[in-house]
């Protein structure tokens, strides 16, 4: 007579950690747990400030289940902040299609959108400019990633500026990243509702006027 009772797979590394451990319950896999928690902890805390063993920890899995999924602290570090230049270009194109043919409305969309969310208590700016800040070293997985977006970033805002017809696209271009780069700094140091990131507005739409006159 045959057995058709299933056979209980086999017990992960996962199953080792005690279920009080597991903030996220059975849904996520591990891998998801993983990146989640490292994306949430390096933004709030600091790359540097958070270990593996911390990252574990709190995702409630083991070293194993990290060390299958990425090679090294440094290669998820990585994949983080990918993730967060997918965000941020979702939101600039975005700003983009709500103004179909129209660069200079476009730019003051983004910028709005930048200003309302710098305005919220647990913003702190872009992760990939503190990513930058935080790795001196150029040859670092995750300062890689950053400087190329902010690379990308600085061309795209510099073609923007062409397309609007300024005198000077370079330098138009140039004092639009200053201001992006002022917002998601600055916003970090002051705590009260008058921040100064809100006058970025105000300050884009003055210098589109004095170069695209």
């Amino acid at each position: 007579m045959s057995n058709n009772v299933p056979k209980r797979a086999p017990p992960t590394d996962d199953d080792a950690v005690p279920e009080h451990h597991k903030p996220y319950g059975p849904g996520p896999r591990a891998a998801e747990r993983i990146f989640e928690t490292a994306r949430d902890l390096f933004y709030r805390e600091g790359i540097r400030a958070v270990g593996v063993d911390e990252i574990v920890t709190r995702a409630g899995v083991t070293k194993p289940s990290l060390y299958r999924s990425y090679k090294s602290k440094d290669d998820l570090v990585a994949a983080v902040l990918r993730e967060v230049e997918d965000g941020f270009w979702e939101r600039f194109q975005s700003a983009e299609a709500a103004f179909p043919d129209d660069p200079k409305a476009q730019m003051v969309a983004y910028f709005e959108g930048l200003a309302a969310r710098s305005g919220g208590a647990d913003y702190r700016g872009c992760a990939l400019s503190n990513a930058v800040v935080e790795y001196p070293d150029r040859e670092h997985a995750g300062r890689a990633v950053a400087q190329a977006h902010k690379q990308a970033l600085r061309e795209r805002l510099r073609a923007k500026a062409a397309e609007m017809g300024a005198v000077d696209p370079g330098t138009l271009g140039d004092a639009m990243m200053l201001l992006v780069e002022g917002v998601f700094t600055s916003s970090q140091m002051f705590d009260d509702d008058d921040k100064p990131a809100l006058a970025v507005v105000g300050a884009v739409k003055a210098l589109i006027a004095a170069y695209c006159r």
